[in-house]
């Protein structure tokens, strides 16, 4: 898994997304490098507690908590805290946790 993160965090610095990366993470790969909308076409694109976990962040990005708070309810998940850098690295771990892989 540590090689998983870090091949997905190296990979922030490239043109493209790892090839295998799932929707999920390549939102938030997308995220993370600022090209919220794309990030965002995709999250909302997956009716789940992943893309819901993922759409939360996004709306916290945006400075919307009141939508981010909703969206973080519809995935089971907290809310995020800190630095939303921090936070997207953490939920492509998650998301790698969970059986979603690169």
């Amino acid at each position: 898994m540590t090689d998983s993160i870090n091949a997905f965090i190296l990979s922030l610095d490239g043109q493209e997304p790892p090839p295998s990366a799932t929707a999920m993470l390549r939102a938030v790969w997308h995220g993370l490098r600022g090209d919220w909308d794309t990030a965002h076409e995709l999250a909302q694109a997956q009716d789940d507690a992943e893309g819901a976990w993922v759409h939360a962040w996004l709306h916290r990005i945006e400075g919307d908590p009141e939508n981010a708070a909703y969206w973080y309810r519809r995935a089971g998940q907290p809310p995020g805290g800190g630095a939303t850098r921090e936070e997207g690295i953490e939920i492509a771990r998650g998301l790698m946790r969970s059986g979603t892989r690169e």
